[in-house]
């Protein structure tokens, strides 16, 4: 696919996600499913897809730092210990800040939250211009799904656009950690 063609995908994502929909997009080890984080009825639709609760919250990413704005308690010393491993795989828990809707969050006084390095994931964030849904392609407790012909045919009927890119080299979905206590909540 040419450089052209893929960003015409990555721009047609941005819009779908823009107007409500879900969309399948490469991430630093598994395909991601995408959304708008502030749209409860597209949020609930893609927590139906994935046969997953509400209360385990979702992870979003961002293109930077500055795209989470709001969303998290920016309190300094957390971000300093973030800031080291963005962008990156890694994902930090923080404080919820006033724009982190409860859908999102679920059961949890937290947002996990990433700044993305993975160049289609990042250039999605960054046309949206906020931070948007990721959580793995993939029925929950299923594998997670690495390329966009295996989204397409395990959940395509859902999606209103796949990104056909390849996924970044890691072998393990995002480590997770709690910002405030620096402790490791999922092994990347």
């Amino acid at each position: 696919m040419t450089a052209s063609a893929l960003r015409t995908q990555i721009e047609r994502a941005a819009r779908s996600i823009l107007s409500g929909g879900l969309v399948a997009y490469p991430t630093e080890s598994v395909f991601g499913l995408g959304c708008d984080p502030d749209n409860e009825q597209t949020v609930n639709a893609l927590l139906t897809l994935k046969q997953r609760s509400v209360n385990q919250g979702l992870i979003v990413i961002a293109a930077d730092e500055q795209q989470l704005v709001g969303w998290i308690d920016d309190d300094a010393q957390w971000l300093d210990r973030a800031r080291p491993t963005w962008p990156g795989p890694t994902t930090w828990i923080f404080p919820k800040g006033p724009k982190a809707p409860a859908w999102i969050c679920g059961a949890h006084d937290g947002i996990a939250v990433r700044v993305t390095s993975h160049p289609v994931a990042h250039a999605l964030a960054a046309i949206v211009g906020y931070p948007i849904v990721s959580t793995s392609a993939n029925v929950h407790g299923e594998p997670a799904l690495t390329t966009p012909e295996a989204v397409q045919q395990r959940l395509g009927h859902a999606l209103e656009l796949v990104i056909h890119a390849p996924v970044g080299g890691r072998d393990r979905p995002s480590e997770i950690r709690d910002v405030k206590t620096n402790k490791v909540m999922r092994n990347g």
